[in-house]
């Protein structure tokens, strides 16, 4: 087992499948890795020598990972709820995102988006339901 970068890579796999276990790798992405480091396709991960060991671990510190990467989709989240937008609401109410019909499955949407309260969403997080309605001049409570 090779522990690079805090993950531990399993030595009988294939090079470019490795470099999936890391979170924000895909097999395009470790492709164009091992291409770059000009590594062919079967390679193994106990066939590298320890230079190209060296080139992989500064290419990949190079890149954003792991719990960097899960924080930057975190805080990108939280930005577009604070901010009231579409998505940011579809994101809080666990529901579809991107547009896909909620009629019938929504059901993987609901585990990716898990949220909160489904029926008291407010565009202004900071300000309770009573201050709203004197902002679009209402005098009845909500």
């Amino acid at each position: 087992m090779l522990h690079l970068l805090g993950v531990n890579l399993p030595d009988q796999k294939i090079l470019s499948v490795a470099l999936t276990y890391f979170y924000g790798i895909g097999p395009k992405t470790a492709e164009g890795i091992c291409n770059r480091l000009c590594i062919h396709r079967q390679c193994k991960l106990q066939e590298l020598s320890e230079t190209q060991i060296n080139e992989l671990s500064e290419v990949l510190s190079k890149m954003t990972l792991e719990a960097d990467l899960r924080r930057q989709i975190k805080d990108n989240i939280i930005r577009l709820r604070t901010m009231g937008t579409y998505r940011g609401r579809r994101h809080h109410l666990g529901l579809p995102v991107h547009g896909q019909n909620t009629r019938n499955n929504a059901k993987t949407a609901r585990k990716l988006n898990p949220g909160i309260l489904r029926r008291h969403y407010h565009v202004f997080p900071d300000r309770p339901f009573s201050s709203l309605a004197s902002l679009f001049g209402g005098s009845r409570s909500i």
